[in-house]
């Protein structure tokens, strides 16, 4: 089952997807375009090119997990990231994006976050 929390990374796909691809298509995107391994546990976000399709691929010990989701109105945000092919997003991010709220309309206070520099997420 899938879950959205602050102890996973969150990585969204700067260019379209083709959403008929599968899990193993979804893979060869992870190590291609991403240049990072699909097993790490991590959670790798794709859009359809429209937007109004996303589908979130994580490895989950024993196999992996896809969510699929379409929208039947309106459109999920992209976060604008110029310099890469992918961003790293909260799970906050996240949950903000899946509810259909602008992210560019959001004011988050200032909070103190202790990071691992391994891990590059707050702990």
């Amino acid at each position: 089952m899938l879950s959205i929390n602050n102890q996973q990374r969150y990585f969204l796909f700067g260019n379209v997807v083709d959403m008929r691809k599968g899990f193993d298509s979804l893979c060869g995107v992870v190590k291609n375009e991403f240049k990072m391994d699909p097993l790490s546990g991590d959670v790798f976000i794709f859009l359809s090119r429209t937007k109004t399709k996303i589908k979130l691929l994580q490895w989950q010990g024993d196999g992996f997990a896809i969510y699929y989701k379409r929208l039947e109105k309106g459109t999920f945000e992209h976060v604008e990231n110029t310099t890469e092919s992918t961003a790293l997003i909260s799970s906050q991010q996240l949950m903000l994006i899946m509810e259909g709220i602008q992210l560019s309309s959001i004011k988050k206070r200032v909070r103190y976050h202790h990071f691992n520099v391994n891990k590059l997420q707050p702990i």
